[in-house]
């Protein structure tokens, strides 16, 4: 499964207004904030949502971001999971 990344988002279908799966963020600045994980319901129970978070988390680490998760799923996958607790604003 590959993810795309364009405006602000993570994504998987053709294009980023087109998709099937994406997470949303917005930059505030070293830090991204998570505002939104979305996931169609053909995809749902597929850990797709586990994998964007992770694509972002990759991402943020690579970048030198922390990040601020405000949508719940990311909050609560970030939270839980000590790999990702470095990156916690």
């Amino acid at each position: 499964m590959e993810f795309k990344h364009a405006d602000n988002k993570f994504y998987l279908g053709n294009s980023p207004d087109d998709n099937q799966a994406e997470i949303t963020y917005s930059h505030g600045g070293r830090t991204i904030i998570i505002d939104r994980t979305f996931v169609s319901d053909e995809l749902k129970g597929q850990g797709v949502a586990k994998k964007l978070v992770k694509a972002v988390a990759d991402w943020a680490r690579q970048e030198g971001y922390k990040i601020m998760p405000l949508c719940w799923y990311a909050k609560k996958e970030m939270e839980s999971n000590p790999e990702y607790h470095d990156l916690l604003a």
